[in-house]
């Protein structure tokens, strides 16, 4: 009997030591479970053999059956070189071209041999081309199937003959020898309800379907079960710590919290910062560890109930911090809360890398006493000598902006886990949310203060820059001030300095001195000066601020009412979003131009006129999950593609739901998964245990 989830590759009959090394480093394949995970990216139903006078560019895929010569190889360069060569069968003839593997496809194409072509035509000219077509001697006596899956390869494996049909056979050897031996991994009550075909039957289908109704059956079959464990995962995790995890109980709502409520309010709260304050205090009076994601929107007023709340742990005799991603941003919050919390005797400190000497080791000292009730910083809180005398509440400021292992650290500063409010200005996705944070619960304030007016936001392209720098002057001649922010991707990278310094001195001929004052800041100043220039601007001393997205995230400044993105094609819809949230702070009416060049890519067009068509930040994270696809969830990493072989959490949302409700319903019934029914979860289960589980620090 053979364990597909242990038994190496290297045993496969065609395998190997040498290629089971190569197929682990190029593809991550590694057990024979992998190798039926790896599924085809597209079939061609190879009973349609066309004829070379069928074919035109237009045909999406053609399969050919021939004779090949005249094999040429071209210099096209010092260093490259292209291969061609004539195939044809009794109805004409067609190029095949090569630019990679040159040496080794010239050696596998014989005369006199009947080969079966595969790719999609193209025109050069006035002649037909397949360009890398995949080519295999035709095999009359080998396995047929009518669906022949592509697998996606590598010039390394093709050199070791595991180009597409190579896969395709290694995974139909296997397909054979495993027959009988794929255990089931659902339950069969979920099986029969959602009428699902049986994994060994799906893993089969959807390698050789033999038609499109059994590709389909096949492909749902594995969409669900992917999507089940995803669930499972995470919505294990959050039962067990809502029976199991011991958290600090905040049975009091004392002097602080109330005194700071009836006097020191800035503005009254909206009914969605009610509801949320609501759900954290129920939570914190529980005995569980509390794990909240706050979701709001730029501008909603998240510090505010991160604040109250903070006070919850103070009038329980706890402490809290708040640990937020960039210097200005926690310097900006400590201002903030002594100015809040002027009158009510607490002790709120900054610590961040710029603090240093005899004022970093008084912080230390009042931490370790529990003198300092409040405390504000940057990632060095989680440096291993910050420790605290009773550390009950963490707020996590801009998710997004730490690591999960630099989270992580904070867990470890008291004996009891202490209650975790993570917050996020980027909304997340519905779809995601259901997915990503089963494990976490979720608040989301979805109004923004009484008297905020939405942001207009226009598109301007370079040939209207005349235009916009004339508005900038009538905003300024009526007392307001302007952000221009270049698209500093890489703060080392001294192409990109150059754009944001050539900005900066076109602005300053054309906003002269004494009559109009500009501010720069970028990335690579030190602390001190960057500081300095953000007090400036913030003062109203300056009427411009030029920057990179140093000011992306969480400054503050109410009068500045336009934001002129520079390069807005260079960014993306999360970070347009939050850098047009750096405006419309105040009473008044705030822009956002958003200057490109002319020619736009459809992706990027898309971007600018999502940004121009609505300010709801959930839109537009909708927006953001078709065009980037959502990240790595479970993983340290936090961009790029979901670990999925083959869902798609955007187009399969429907069956996002029914797993999640299904796996619900299921641990409702059975939490700890004992019922023999679900021993295959259980197990599941066990073997997730050794591995890191980031996502519930998220």
């Amino acid at each position: 009997m053979i364990d597909i989830r242990t038994t190496s590759i290297e045993f496969l009959k065609g395998v190997g030591p040498a290629r089971a090394q190569l197929l682990r480093q190029e593809l991550d394949i590694g057990t024979y479970e992998d190798l039926l995970l790896y599924f085809p990216f597209r079939y061609v139903d190879c009973s349609k053999v066309s004829a070379v006078s069928e074919i035109t560019q237009e045909c999406p895929y053609v399969v050919l059956r021939g004779l090949i010569d005249n094999v040429n190889v071209v210099q096209t360069g010092k260093y490259t070189e292209r291969l061609s060569a004539r195939f044809h069968d009794a109805t004409g003839s067609v190029e095949l071209v090569w630019f990679q593997g040159v040496k080794w496809v010239k050696d596998r194409l014989k005369p006199n041999v009947e080969y079966q072509v595969m790719g999609k035509p193209s025109n050069y000219g006035l002649m037909v081309q397949l360009v890398h077509p995949d080519v295999e001697p035709v095999s009359y006596d080998a396995p047929s199937h009518s669906f022949m899956p592509i697998y996606n390869t590598t010039e390394k494996l093709k050199a070791k003959g595991l180009n597409p049909k190579g896969i395709a056979k290694l995974v139909d050897t296997m397909l054979r020898q495993v027959q009988g031996m794929i255990p089931e991994n659902l339950p069969f009550e979920v099986i029969g309800r959602y009428r699902l075909v049986s994994r060994e039957r799906a893993l089969h289908d959807i390698h050789f379907p033999a038609d499109s109704v059994s590709q389909q059956a096949a492909s749902m079959r594995l969409k669900f079960e992917e999507l089940f464990f995803l669930q499972l995962d995470f919505q294990y995790g959050r039962t067990a710590r809502q029976r199991y995890s011991e958290g600090r109980i905040f049975a009091e709502v004392g002097e602080k919290f109330n005194r700071f409520y009836s006097e020191k309010l800035p503005f009254p709260l909206t009914g969605a910062q009610k509801r949320v304050v609501r759900e954290i205090r129920n939570d914190m009076r529980s005995g569980r560890q509390m794990n909240r994601l706050l979701q709001g929107d730029v501008g909603s007023g998240k510090t505010l109930v991160a604040l109250l709340t903070m006070l919850l742990a103070v009038d329980n005799g706890f402490q809290a911090c708040l640990m937020a991603p960039t210097e200005i941003l926690a310097s900006q919050h400590y201002q903030n809360f002594l100015r809040m919390l002027d009158g009510l005797g607490l002790q709120v400190a900054l610590l961040t890398g710029s603090v240093k000497g005899a004022q970093r080791k008084k912080i230390k000292e009042g931490l370790l006493s529990g003198e300092i009730n409040l405390l504000i910083g940057t990632h060095a809180l989680i440096e291993d000598e910050v420790k605290f005398n009773a550390l009950g509440y963490v707020v996590i400021d801009e998710q997004h902006r730490f690591g999960v292992q630099q989270r992580a650290k904070l867990w470890a500063k008291s004996d009891v886990p202490p209650h975790v409010l993570v917050m996020t200005a980027t909304p997340i996705p519905r779809t995601l949310s259901m997915t990503l944070y089963g494990d976490l619960d979720c608040s989301v304030i979805d109004e923004l203060p009484p008297g905020r007016q939405p942001i207009k936001t226009i598109h301007a392209t370079d040939a209207k820059r005349l235009v916009v720098f004339d508005f900038m002057k009538k905003q300024i001649a009526l007392g307001r001030q302007v952000y221009v922010v270049y698209p500093l991707i890489n703060e080392s990278d001294s192409l990109d300095l150059k754009d944001l310094m050539d900005g900066y001195e076109s602005i300053s001929r054309d906003f002269p001195i004494p009559q109009y004052q500009v501010s720069i800041v970028h990335g690579q100043m030190d602390a001190e000066t960057k500081a300095y220039e953000m007090d400036r601007f913030k003062r109203g001393e300056t009427h411009i601020m030029v920057s990179t997205t140093v000011i992306e995230v969480g400054v503050d400044v109410p009068n500045a009412t336009v934001m002129v993105i520079e390069n807005a094609e260079r960014f993306g819809l999360s970070q347009l979003h939050q850098l047009r949230g750096r405006v419309g702070r105040g009473g008044g009416q705030s822009y956002c131009i958003l200057m490109t060049k002319e020619k736009l890519s459809s992706n990027a067009r898309e971007r600018i006129n999502t940004m121009v068509a609505t300010c709801d930040g959930f839109q537009i994270a909708e927006a953001d999950l078709r065009l980037r696809g959502p990240g790595d969830i479970e993983g340290v990493q936090q961009s790029g593609i979901l670990n999925l072989h083959i869902a798609d959490i955007v187009t399969d949302e429907p069956l996002v739901r029914a797993t999640r409700d299904t796996v619900r319903n299921l641990l409702d019934a059975d939490p700890d998964l004992q019922k023999p029914e679900n021993r295959m979860l259980r197990y599941h289960i066990e073997t997730l245990k050794n591995k890191p589980r980031w996502g519930k620090i998220s």
